[in-house]
Order: C-alpha cells, then sequence, then structure tokens
C-alpha cells in the first residue's frame, strides 16, 4: 500500500526570520514617487499643516497612505504594511498619528484639497514630460473621461443614501485621462457626492471637468486638443455650453438620449447614408453603421454641433427598447468635432467605455468602500485613492513596455510589488536581493534601474 503524502510540501512553521522583506517589489513605487518628486511635492504643499517639533512630516503620512492602498490595503490600518518594513518604506506614523492627519485635513476643507491637487498637478507635467513618447499628450491631444461610480456602504456613513440601482452608498463623479490602446489611464479628478445624485446633473459634470482640467499642463487647460468625454449623462445644455464657452472652446464627444425628434429622423435616413462602423484595427464592424443626421434636429444646441447616430444588430437575447428602430440597437452622440470621417468619430466614442476598465482599477485600488464615517473625511480618502491610481500609472508609463503597461492594480501587486526579498547590508550600501527563481524578477530590476536612470526633481 502506498502511504499518501498529499499534494503540497509539509512545512513547519517559525516566526524566527531575519532580513526578510514582503512586498519587497514596492520599492518601484518608492522610486516612483522619488523620482516624480512626488515625495517632496506632498511635503511641501501640506507643510501648514506640520505642527511644530513634529516627528512625522504630513506630505510622507498622506504619501505613506496612498502606498498602502496602491500595494492592495483599503483603510487607514492598512499603513502598517509600510511600518512593519523601515528598511524599504523609512519611519512610519502611528494609526492614531495618520487619523490625526486626515481630520486635520478634512476639517480644512477645501483648503487642504487645493493644496494636494496642486502638488498632483505640478508632478504630473514632469511626469508626462519625462515620459516622452509614452506620454498621454505625445500626439497633442488629450482625452478626458468622465464617468459615475456606485462606491456601496455597508453602515450608516453620512451622505450615503438609496442610489438609483436601488442600493446604499455614495456616488461620486470620476476623471480620467486616457492613455491609448498602450497604456491605461490616471485620475484627474474625484467629486464625492450623495447616493442618491442625479446622474446628468450639469453642476456636478461642470465641476468634475473644473477639476480635470487643472491637473492636466496649462497648453491643455482649454482649446481643441482637449477632448471631454462622457456617456449620455453628461449630455445636458448646461454643460455643453460650458464645454464651448468662449476662451475654453474644450473639444467633446458626449452620448445623447434618444428623444422622439431623434428617432423620427433616424427613420428619415435613406440606407445609402450609412456607413459601415469600423474596429480599432480599420476592419469593418460586421452588423454596424453610422450617420450623421442632418438638419436642426436638436434646437438651442451649441453652434457647430453635429450629431452621429449608430445602429447595431442587438446581440442575441437582448431586448430591443422602444427607441430602437428596424430591429437595430440605436444610440447618438453629439461632437463639435469637423474635417474626421464619422466611421472615426463613431470609434473615438466608443472607446469610451474604456473608462469602465478605470473604474474596475479605482475599486481595486482602494474605491470599493469608503473607509471613514464624515463626508469630509472621505474626500481626503478620494484624493488617497488617486495619489495612488497615479502612482500605479506613472510606474507604467516610465518604467514598463510592451503589455506590462496595460497591466491592472491587481496584477501588478501579485506580480511584482508581492515579490519577497532580503534586505542585505555589505559594502556600506543597503541592498534589496529578490528571490531569484521568482518568474517577474528579472521585470522588476529592469523596471528599477530605468527609472534610477531618471533626473531628479529639482
Amino acid at each position: 500500500m502506498n502511504k499518501r503524502i498529499g499534494y503540497y510540501p509539509r512545512l513547519r512553521v517559525s516566526g524566527g526570520g531575519n532580513g526578510v522583506v514582503t512586498q519587497g517589489g514596492g520599492v518601484l513605487l518608492v522610486e516612483t514617487a522619488r523620482r516624480t518628486g512626488l515625495d517632496t511635492a506632498l511635503s511641501a504643499a501640506l507643510a501648514p499643516w506640520r505642527k511644530p517639533r513634529a516627528v512625522h512630516d504630513p506630505g510622507k503620512i498622506l504619501l505613506d497612505l496612498a502606498l498602502a492602498v496602491a500595494l492592495g490595503g483599503d483603510c487607514l490600518a492598512d499603513v502598517a504594511m509600510l511600518r512593519a518594513e523601515p528598511g524599504v518604506f523609512g519611519p512610519v506614523a502611528s494609526d492614531p498619528t495618520v487619523s490625526r492627519l486626515v481630520d486635520a485635513l478634512a476639517a480644512a476643507g477645501p483648503g487642504g484639497l487645493a493644496a494636494v491637487r496642486k502638488a498632483r498637478a505640478e508632478v504630473r507635467e514632469r511626469v508626462w514630460t519625462l515620459a516622452g513618447e509614452a506620454a498621454p499628450h505625445a500626439g497633442g491631444h488629450v482625452i478626458v473621461d468622465i464617468d459615475g461610480v456606485l462606491v456601496l456602504a455597508h453602515s450608516e456613513k453620512q451622505d450615503a443614501t438609496a442610489t438609483w440601482k436601488k442600493t446604499f452608498g455614495h456616488h461620486p463623479l470620476f476623471a480620467f485621462v486616457h492613455h491609448g490602446s498602450d497604456g491605461s489611464g490616471e485620475p484627474v479628478a474625484g467629486l464625492l457626492r450623495p447616493g442618491n445624485a442625479g446622474s446628468n446633473t450639469a453642476a456636478d459634470h461642470i465641476e468634475t471637468a473644473r477639476l480635470a482640467l487643472a491637473q492636466l499642463p496649462k497648453r491643455h487647460r482649454r482649446g481643441r486638443r482637449t477632448l471631454i468625454r462622457t456617456d449620455s449623462a453628461g449630455g445636458t445644455h448646461d454643460f455643453l455650453n460650458w464645454l464651448t464657452a468662449p476662451g475654453r472652446w474644450l473639444s467633446y464627444s458626449v452620448g445623447m438620449v434618444i428623444t422622439d425628434a431623434i428617432h423620427q429622423a433616424v427613420l428619415l435616413v435613406p440606407a445609402a447614408a450609412w456607413t459601415p462602423a469600423i474596429e480599432p484595427d480599420g476592419d469593418v464592424r460586421d452588423g454596424a453603421w453610422v450617420a450623421e443626421l442632418a438638419g436642426d434636429v436638436l434646437k438651442g444646441w451649441p453652434k457647430g454641433l453635429r450629431l452621429i447616430v449608430r445602429k447595431e444588430r442587438p446581440h442575441p437575447g437582448a431586448q430591443l427598447r422602444i427607441t430602437d428602430a428596424d430591429g437595430m440597437r440605436i444610440t447618438c452622440f453629439a461632437t463639435n468635432t469637423i474635417d474626421v470621417p464619422i466611421a472615426l468619430l463613431e470609434l473615438r466614442h466608443r472607446q469610451r467605455a474604456r473608462a469602465e476598465d478605470r473604474i474596475r482599477a479605482a475599486r481595486d485600488t482602494g474605491l470599493r468602500n469608503l473607509p471613514l464615517h464624515d463626508a469630509a473625511q472621505n474626500r481626503v480618502w478620494l484624493e488617497i485613492v488617486q495619489i495612488a491610481l497615479d502612482l500605479l500609472a506613472w510606474l507604467p508609463m516610465l518604467a514598463l513596455s510592451g503589455p506590462t503597461r496595460r497591466w491592472e492594480p491587481k496584477r501588478l501587486q501579485l506580480r511584482l510589488f508581492s515579490a519577497a526579498a532580503q534586505l542585505v547590508t555589505t559594502g556600506r550600501r543597503r541592498w534589496l536581493r529578490l528571490a531569484r527563481h521568482w518568474p517577474w524578477t528579472q521585470l522588476i530590476t529592469t523596471a528599477f534601474e530605468r527609472l534610477q536612470t531618471l533626473p531628479n526633481p529639482g
């Protein structure tokens, strides 16, 4: 009879290890913060909140919280992951000190948030300059996607209410810069709202767009080089009037609700006017066509608005809506871009769906739950989440290439940041030696070397 030994090796476990570092790959995030100047920028921005003879710098505390979130944490107490590894992350404040800083920034109101956002904007411009051809504005244009996020609450938190999906929580608006097919994206605005906030509230879209534009380099804060892209929630008179106001003149690609006038106009489009939709590789998209509605279908909208409609065979099992026609699913969007084929404009608008990928990444980076009770505290938490997402976007932009540039937070956390290492001091230098057998050790060391070739800030 064979003796069964099981599928996994039998081990004995003790707590006597020495010199072992967990989350060793997190050194990439630390080096990204150092080389981009994020650490010094946050330190300078939060200097007014540093008390005399304080041991811990407020900027370092806030950055430590962002690093903890980037590594997979979802509450203030998870900064303990960094505190356990002073050889990599330096001295980390205690939980009470961390909580006091969050409370102080929350009590400061807009002033505290403005200081953090200003520091992020300054660092973002430097990062995009360092990234060169990999930067999102390398082609001369920037695309900003605005979309709402439902964040569930499991306790009575301030401003947590019933949502339009019959859940309970908050309904913040986020804006992300689109990095194109070769990258992911980065957050440029996060507006906390109650759960019952309307999806198409123009004032909230305007405020989110204002915050997003303030994060961009100055030359992209106005003009047709910057495109604001939303779903039909942004298709309101006030929002489009704000985007196209004199002195702003932004480009837009905004989804529109199918009204009866639009529906009737679609029925009158001749068959010869429909153009096949295309895929990103230029091939024809099977079963989908686009057309531009001529005439003044929508009255009272900004001058230069073009209304483009798309019809497509619904996927099997899909239920047609009353606004669909001839067995086709009908959608439309408005844009003020000219001299571009409508098939390319429709493809550009359809790629707005990548904002859902950014939202999924944000949920994996501290946005699945707002951990604090007061709304002012959770506004600070949203800034921490955005700093973490900034780091997770800047690291691939500056140090990774190929398919790895598109890795989302979960994959980065599992393959790179979770790598174990050994901290060794030799020749008066400290070395972080990653496990040789780890499949992604070479990727980590190569990325670290690329970061070290970047010039020091300032």
